[in-house]
């Protein structure tokens, strides 16, 4: 087998001897063939298996000849949009357009049409009007079914009608992928092809459909939200590969969207030959002109480890997309993979990462669900761990330890991150020595989200008294270390269940803290997650109850401000959210209060640690110096605050 890029023009066409490929696979992303890209497991999987694959990356949407650089495939064209959803890509949740796109060469914005997916195959569809498209990645999974769309405002279709797609393949789709190519091969009509787990499909009958739960109808959920909110669970209660049923969603004039039950999750051998097919490990040489394609310094000297999380977080749309249950590759291939890696001539001995979505989760989280599945109704860590959890993290020690025992290896760093409620909860507590011994570059970046107990219950997350104990743990762990580390906790506004009531309380948080976070996520209501069905309907679709959702800008920009209320330029969104909510008692000079009155003034009076004079609205001279040793000394604050809490 020749060992280079896949082809991306007829010439390489031709030195290959094809004359034809047998898939096509179109991406919203530049051809970077590395296992952390979608479409090269994919290609790479079906070469593996004799088929022919050829790459369209990133093709000119307003030009038809774009998509017919390559011909027409023998068995179909694969279609998406990329690693990332194009919406999330393109636009920041305040709805502007990003200027750059990590995924292109030079970081080039503008070089994939907004909803990639749909664009695509109806150019596909505009020239070769009955080949077989089959749709997938990121994007047609999350909106495999009626799903709110933020960016219209409004619930749109299965991706599988506006598209005029054939078939989804949801999920990871390693395994069917491959089936539907043996099955198209055999000379099976795709529209025949029903039958694949993990699929999505499109009928007018459903004399052939047996074993499904009828979902509400599209024009129903479009009538009332609350319809949707009760369709949305139906589909989060059957994520799961071994107790999932089928699905239905019927449209009008007789058109019925069907979902197959997932696919099976990969074994640990299945894993590992995944992660060993021929990649070249970085993006196509025809790029290095432009600049290459940013993207890949992330990932470049990144092991995956791992894939589901059965951490479930609301906002997160991990379950419905790689599962709950936890697939993992053997020490041996992460092994080989290192050591290709400290042979790469950049290579500085340091591996970036080594995780997943969830990095320290290496194991299903219980017996159960390796043969029998997710808990339908249960979380395995929200909102206390299960008590069948299994918290070992004896095996990803070992792991960590073999590759930092590794010739030429310098540090091996976790930036995937961890769930430090399930750190907490594991027994032995070696981890977390080994965490702050070996891993940590001098900050660890955690995710407690929230403080308000009401908010991180709509959030999926644990409570806040349990993060407050992790880091004392975390503290007192550096302590006997000797060393000088901190935390970095990640933090979201305007989620659903957040007022500004428990903004005010998370500003109350950090100003005990001593702490403004320089970067803050606003709530982002991406495609099929609980907390996008929270948003869009204003129901908590596991219980049905009510939820208060922010969806007015002007407060979600007051609950962000309250978050970094120590910056000037947030003044008067804070003063007026502590104002509306009846704070007033959080403006003054009391050490206590968040931000100084306009008017009344103190001669002399500065901000204190802040460095900031409120008193007109402007920072002094003296008080900008004050701000600039405040910034060197506020994660040191941070450390030692947290420790006497």
């Amino acid at each position: 087998m020749m060992h280079d890029y896949l082809p991306i023009t007829r010439a390489d066409m031709n030195i290959r001897g094809w004359k034809q490929c047998d898939f096509v696979y179109v991406t919203g992303d530049a051809y970077v063939d590395h296992p952390s890209f979608g479409h090269a497991i994919i290609s790479r999987l079906l070469e593996a298996h004799g088929y022919k694959v050829g790459i369209i990356a990133q093709p000119d949407w307003k030009d038809p000849s774009s998509i017919s650089v390559l011909g027409e495939p023998r068995l179909g064209f694969l279609v998406s949009g990329g690693n990332m959803d194009s919406m999330v890509n393109h636009y920041s949740v305040s709805k502007k357009r990003r200027q750059q796109d990590s995924y292109t060469p030079g970081g080039e914005m503008g070089k994939r049409p907004d909803y990639a997916t749909t664009v695509y195959c109806n150019l596909i569809r505009s020239v070769y009007k009955k080949a077989p498209i089959i749709i997938g990645g990121i994007e047609a999974s999350l909106r495999r079914l009626a799903h709110y769309d933020y960016w219209s405002d409004r619930l749109k279709h299965s991706i599988l009608i506006d598209s005029q797609a054939d078939l989804i393949s949801y999920g990871m789709g390693e395994k069917s992928i491959v089936e539907i190519a043996d099955a198209l091969n055999s000379g099976i009509n795709i529209q025949d092809i029903t039958f694949v787990e993990g699929t999505v499909y499109k009928t007018d009958s459903l004399e052939s459909v047996y074993d499904a739960i009828d979902l509400p109808s599209y024009d129903s959920m479009k009538k009332d939200k609350l319809e949707y909110a009760k369709s949305y669970y139906i589909q989060y209660g059957n994520t799961d590969p071994f107790i999932g049923k089928r699905l239905v969603e019927p449209y009008k004039d007789n058109l019925y969207v069907v979902q197959n039950p997932p696919a099976k999750p990969l074994s640990m051998e299945e894993m590992d030959r995944v992660y060993s097919l021929p990649y070249m490990r970085n993006y196509h040489p025809s790029y290095e002109e432009l600049g290459g394609v940013p993207a890949i310094r992330e990932i470049k000297f990144s092991l995956i480890s791992n894939r589901g999380c059965f951490g479930a977080c609301s906002f997160c749309a991990l379950t419905f997309h790689q599962g709950r249950i936890i697939q993992a590759r053997s020490h041996e291939s992460l092994i080989e993979e290192a050591k290709w890696l400290t042979n790469e001539p950049d290579f500085k001995g340091y591996i970036h990462d080594v995780g997943g979505p969830t990095a320290d989760f290496r194991y299903p989280a219980c017996e159960k669900q390796i043969g029998k599945g997710a808990c339908p109704n249960k979380q395995c860590l929200f909102p206390e761990p299960c008590k069948n959890l299994r918290t070992d993290h004896s095996d990803y020690i070992e792991l960590l330890r073999k590759l930092r025992n590794l010739p030429k290896m310098k540090k091996v760093f976790i930036r995937s991150g961890i769930r430090f409620d399930y750190v907490l909860a594991d027994p032995g507590k070696k981890f977390l020595k080994e965490l702050c011994e070996h891993h940590v570059s001098g900050q660890l970046k955690v995710a407690p989200e929230h403080v308000a107990d009401n908010v991180l219950s709509k959030m999926g997350k644990p409570r806040n008294d349990v993060y407050r104990k992790f880091v004392k743990e975390y503290n007192d762990m550096n302590g006997r270390l000797g060393l000088k580390q901190y935390l970095v906790p990640y933090l979201m506004s305007s989620h659903p269940g957040s007022g500004l009531k428990e903004a005010i309380e998370l500003a109350e948080y950090l100003r005990d803290l001593g702490y403004m976070p320089e970067q803050v996520q606003d709530f982002y209501p991406t495609p099929s997650t609980i907390s996008t069905c929270m948003y869009y309907t204003g129901y908590d679709p596991r219980t049905m109850e009510p939820v208060y959702v922010p969806t007015n800008p002007h407060e979600k920009a007051m609950q962000r401000a309250l978050i970094q209320y120590r910056n000037p330029k947030n003044y008067d969104l804070v003063e007026e959210a502590l104002t509306k909510a009846g704070r007033t008692d959080l403006i003054g000079f009391e050490k206590k209060c968040l931000i100084r009155p306009k008017t009344g003034f103190k001669p002399g009076f500065s901000q204190g640690k802040a460095g900031k004079d409120y008193g007109n609205g402007k920072r002094t001279e003296a008080a900008a110096g004050g701000q600039r040793e405040h910034r060197k000394k506020t994660i040191r604050n941070v450390h030692k605050k947290s420790t006497k809490k």
